[in-house]
């Protein structure tokens, strides 16, 4: 059997980060078992569904490095073939004409909270003739549950999970307009795409009983269920804007990487051992249902923040120079050209010790493109006093004189600067810093030095003094 898992996302918003782990767990899975996984739009909702809301999901997909088998499929492209199968139950008696109108079944909702029942259809269209159908009104084709007994889903997560069939009324298939409703596509297409495995939030528990019941009068395999617990604040409270309930984009506008990303949401219910840092070929090759667990994960910014700092620690120096180049263009006001990139990429070691997100890394930047004489933040002008302008002026005629300009050389000369104005080595790196960057925080300062060459390092220290 080729395992074939999918994600169906509703295109009335963006995708949003609970949906994000989903697509990631059910793109695992197949991944692991070398099978497929498709996507499907869910955009029956024609009211709520957007061109752009579908264009999100492509583009946060993309990003994640999640990519989908074949062509996306359009739910609302296939209703006729929904509405075929309904009729299909209808003419073998397991669905039925209701004409209940939208007063009757108001009524009959309150009628069962006001008796402490479930607000649940009670089937009276279910065994009437058809010559009681009122003229006039268009009908509604409900599904003839059964209605005894109970229906056991079997979830590779949840375990069995029983449900009374008195609780499961008669789902409606088609509405009154002819349109299928969500819980007769979702099944047809489901089986029209072979999927075997359907992995999704908790919260569709009740939604696979029912379409359970309904595989089961059409005759087709039921898929293998996997529920997983939705996703919580790191208060324990349901996850929220203010908690990270926020599109895909939202972390990218963010500076995360999407490897980190998608290495957190791994981790938010699914284990593997201690392990925190995970590769994407280690989570294919170690992924299953088995390690997910059944509470419900938190989401924690600082957990993520702090991972995707390592992945940018880790990351190639030419990959976070392309990543960040746009956006220091915009913060700049510049257009970059090979020198700045060279000396970007040339500072990345040091830049990227201290970063916590791209933003962050193309901020720390900022100063190897600055234009000349540099604007100083308050605490770099606050080291510049006349005394630390002196030891500068005596530095610079120093660095000016050297034969050549590399690391070792450049570091000698500041040594011996130093030596020579009886300070520690800090008290002339801190004001050289400030003059060189226009801030008190950079990489090494002999590593600021090397990077900016003779021409610039020396052009800065005198701006700097001079201002």
């Amino acid at each position: 059997m080729t395992v074939v898992t999918r994600f169906a996302p509703s295109p009335t918003g963006f995708l949003h980060i609970g949906g994000a782990r989903t697509a990631l767990f059910n793109w695992l899975f197949a991944r692991h078992h070398n099978g497929k996984f498709l996507l499907r739009i869910e955009d029956t909702d024609r009211e709520r569904s957007t061109d752009a809301a579908i264009e999100a999901i492509f583009e946060g997909m993309k990003w994640l490095g999640l990519n989908w088998d074949g062509e996306p499929v359009f739910q609302f492209s296939r209703r006729d073939r929904h509405a075929e199968v309904a009729r299909e139950l209808l003419a073998e008696g397991k669905a039925y004409y209701c004409y209940a109108s939208v007063e009757e079944l108001a009524e009959m909702r309150e009628r069962a909270r006001a008796e402490g029942r479930p607000p649940v259809y009670d089937g009276r269209w279910r065994d009437r003739a058809p010559d009681e159908a009122p003229a006039g009104v268009a009908p509604v084709i409900r599904f003839k549950s059964p209605d005894d007994g109970e229906t056991v889903v079997r979830d590779l997560v949840q375990g069995d999970v029983t449900f009374s069939n008195k609780q499961l009324d008669d789902m409606i298939l088609l509405r009154a307009d002819g349109t299928p409703t969500y819980m007769l596509s979702v099944v047809v297409d489901d089986h029209d795409m072979g999927v075997t495995h359907i992995i999704r939030g908790d919260d569709h528990l009740t939604n696979a009983a029912r379409q359970q019941q309904l595989i089961a009068a059409i005759g087709w395999d039921v898929p293998e269920y996997a529920h997983i617990p939705l996703i919580h604040g790191a208060d324990g409270a349901k996850l929220s804007k203010r908690h990270g309930a926020l599109g895909v984009e939202a972390y990218r506008d963010m500076g995360y990487l999407p490897e980190a990303l998608r290495n957190y949401l791994l981790r938010l219910g699914w284990s593997h051992g201690d392990d925190e840092v995970i590769s994407t070929e280690q989570a294919i090759e170690w992924f299953n249902i088995d390690n997910i667990g059944k509470s419900a994960a938190r989401f924690d910014f600082a957990k993520l923040e702090n991972l995707n700092g390592i992945y940018i620690r880790n990351a190639d120096n030419a990959y976070l120079t392309r990543l960040i180049a746009p956006i220091v263009e915009r913060l700049a006001g510049i257009d970059l050209n090979s020198n700045h990139l060279r000396r970007i990429e040339k500072a990345m070691n040091g830049l990227k010790e201290r970063a916590k997100s791209v933003n962050s890394l193309a901020e720390s930047s900022l100063f190897l493109v600055a234009e000349r004489p540099l604007v100083l933040d308050v605490k770099a002008k606050s080291l510049l006093d006349e005394k630390a302008c002196a030891v500068l002026q005596r530095l610079a005629d120093r660095l000016e004189g050297l034969e050549a300009w590399n690391m070792e050389l450049v570091e000698d000369a500041v040594r011996a600067a130093a030596e020579a104005e009886g300070l520690k080595l800090g008290k002339i790196a801190q004001p050289l810093r400030a003059a060189l960057t226009g801030t008190t925080v950079s990489p090494g300062i002999f590593d600021v030095l090397d990077v900016l060459g003779r021409e610039q390092s020396i052009g800065r220290i005198r701006d700097a003094i001079s201002d």
